[in-house]
This record gives C-alpha cells, sequence and structure tokens, in this order.
C-alpha cells in the first residue's frame, strides 16, 4: 500500500499560479500528500509566493540538481523522492486533481504506472494549440493500437509512478516532457504493469508555458519509433 503521494511540480516563475495550484490540490486529493516543489534558480518568483504557504502544506523546496530545465526538475523531483506513490504535476493549473485518489488506488492494485488520459472514454481537453493536440492524440492511439501500450495518451505528463518502477529505468531521455513517454515504453517492454483513467487537461489561464513543441518533437519521435521497433524487450532489460 502507498499511504503517501509525492507530487513532483517543477516551477519556473509560477508565482501566479502556485497558490491557486496548492489550494486545487488540498480540496481535490483526499489522500496525504507532499509537494516536492523543483526549482531552476534563487531567484524564482514561485519561491516568495510559497513562503506564505509552507504552513499549511507539506512542501519540500528542492533546487534543480542538474541544471535548469523542465526534464532536469523532472529527474530531480525522482531522486529525491522516498519510497511510494510518485505523481508528476505541473503548476499552471492544466492536470486534473479530481482523479488522483482514483489513480493512487489503481497504484495499491499492482499497478506501477497510472496514466492521466485524455484521449480514452471520460477524458478531455480543453483549450491550448490545437495542432499540438493532434500530434499528441495521434500518437497516443497509434501506439496504443500498434504496440498494445495500455494508454491511450502516452504523451501526457500527468501519470503516477511507483517509486520502485522509477528507479528501474534508465532515463536517456534530453529534451523536456517526453520523458513521462520514455518511462512508460521502457516499463511496459520490462513487462510492468500499466493503466490509465480519464482525466481533463486545461490549458493555463496565467505565465507562459514552457513546451517548446518544434525544439522537443524529435525527442517524442525518438520514443515513438523505439515502441514501433522494439517489439520484444532484451532479457536482461537493456535498451
Amino acid at each position: 500500500m502507498y499511504p503517501l503521494i509525492q507530487i513532483v511540480i517543477p516551477v519556473y516563475n509560477e508565482g501566479k499560479n502556485i497558490g491557486r495550484t496548492l489550494d486545487a490540490i488540498q480540496a481535490k486529493v483526499k489522500s496525504p500528500f507532499r509537494i516536492l516543489l523543483i526549482y531552476d534558480f534563487d531567484e524564482d518568483d514561485t519561491l516568495s509566493a510559497v513562503q506564505s504557504l509552507q504552513g499549511r502544506y507539506d512542501i519540500r523546496l528542492i533546487k534543480n540538481q542538474y541544471g535548469r530545465g523542465v526534464l532536469n526538475a523532472i529527474k530531480t523531483g525522482f531522486e529525491n523522492a522516498e519510497d511510494g506513490a510518485v505523481l508528476v504535476s505541473m503548476a499552471d493549473l492544466s492536470d486534473d486533481y479530481s482523479v488522483v485518489d482514483r489513480m493512487l488506488g489503481k497504484l495499491n492494485e499492482g499497478y506501477a504506472i497510472v496514466c492521466g488520459s485524455r484521449y480514452m472514454k471520460g477524458g478531455r481537453q480543453l483549450g491550448g494549440p490545437w495542432f499540438k493536440a493532434f500530434l499528441s492524440r495521434m500518437a497516443g492511439l497509434s501506439l496504443h493500437a500498434l504496440t498494445g501500450i495500455p494508454t491511450h495518451d502516452i504523451s501526457n505528463s500527468f501519470k503516477m509512478y511507483t517509486k520502485q518502477l522509477l528507479d528501474a529505468v534508465t532515463i536517456e531521455s534530453s529534451g523536456g516532457f517526453e520523458v513521462g513517454m520514455e518511462i512508460v515504453v521502457k516499463a511496459f517492454r520490462q513487462g510492468f504493469k500499466i493503466t490509465e483513467v480519464p482525466s481533463v487537461w486545461r490549458d493555463r489561464s496565467a505565465g507562459s508555458s514552457r513546451f517548446k513543441l518544434w525544439k522537443w518533437l524529435p525527442h517524442y519521435l525518438r520514443w515513438y519509433f523505439f515502441a514501433l521497433t522494439r517489439k520484444t524487450r532484451d532479457p536482461q532489460g537493456r535498451f
């Protein structure tokens, strides 16, 4: 059983959003949780916004230990998480916290990854660039159909993992948010149990997105074709 959810949130000047994000988590997540807030630099305006909130929430402020960037922030969060459940979320209120308790329930049923899915029955995406949404949907639906990976939304960063799974996968991503796709593909090839729950994604209402479609698209394609070409897994789990 996993009694505590560790929520890894990479931030970059999210002072306008972080208070509302933490309030939303508090209102919608009934399971005990701890926030691992990963920041790049000491001048980040998120830090000053959080100072008045630390007494209300269980928050750990952790400086990105690999240099700047969302990938390095997520890796730092993974490495600083303790044994148990680890959820990746953004600070911009885009993720659906109403399904977090259900995600934890699936982990407690024996799954190693639970994906928040915009593209299964009951899931939705509200707002955001249409072309980005189109590519994401096509990638998720086609990989599900062609490889049997048990999620329709492999590119969504909103996923819950067991720490055991994270320790078993060597991260090779070099771009950004595609790390969630890499972990799912590798975990599937290693035989870990994966499932999904429907979730609703909403575009941010304040601040600017750190998602860089054209810069990161080749990194997503790397793991897309990796999933298509690696039909069988190496007995030793190598990739």
